[in-house]
């Protein structure tokens, strides 16, 4: 059944675990009836953005690169890493638009493993350097570094989904923004 009341996000990126952050976000945050699609979107940035200044470039490269496409919401996310002191921490950009307005929040950061530290220093990528260190296969896509180094106590759908709904705060305030 088509709901005319339907609206469209689509997210920019095909990682399930994206895809499924969003879709808890938005469900939490409206009482609208929405339809979720990821797409492909390059960042134009480093496979491992090494910046905070790198990280939201590539989220919102890969907003611009959705742009085109015909959405109510457009969301992209671009997870980074930034030296802190002499060691990693990791953090994500969350990029909204909707009709002419665009929003940014960033997740919480958190410090890797110096073992991880050190792989990234070596150019690997986060997820690459989790697979290695704790001898995983794609954890990218399912709970990510901030899983397993917190027992999964925060998974990465919920990592994102938070940063999501504070992005949303200015489409849920427009009288305030």
């Amino acid at each position: 059944m088509i709901n005319s009341n339907m609206k469209k996000v689509i997210i920019a990126s095909k990682n399930p675990v994206k895809i499924n952050a969003t879709k808890k976000a938005f469900e939490e945050v409206f009482n609208d009836y929405f339809e979720f699609e990821g797409v492909s979107a390059d960042s134009s940035v480093s496979d491992q953005p090494m910046s905070n200044k790198e990280t939201l470039k590539g989220a919102t490269n890969r907003l611009d690169n959705i742009q085109n496409l015909k959405a109510d919401f457009f969301v992209s996310m671009e997870g980074g890493v930034d030296l802190l002191d002499d060691n990693y921490e990791a953090f994500a950009w969350i990029v909204i638009s909707h009709k002419n307005k665009i929003s940014k929040a960033k997740t919480a950061t958190f410090p890797l493993p110096l073992k991880i530290s050190k792989l990234i220093q070596e150019g690997y990528e986060l997820g690459d350097a989790d697979d290695i260190v704790f001898k995983r296969s794609n954890s990218k896509q399912q709970n990510g570094a901030v899983g397993i180094l917190t027992d999964n106590v925060i998974n990465r759908t919920d990592y994102y989904s938070h940063a999501i709904i504070l992005a949303l705060i200015p489409f849920t305030n427009t009288k305030l923004y």
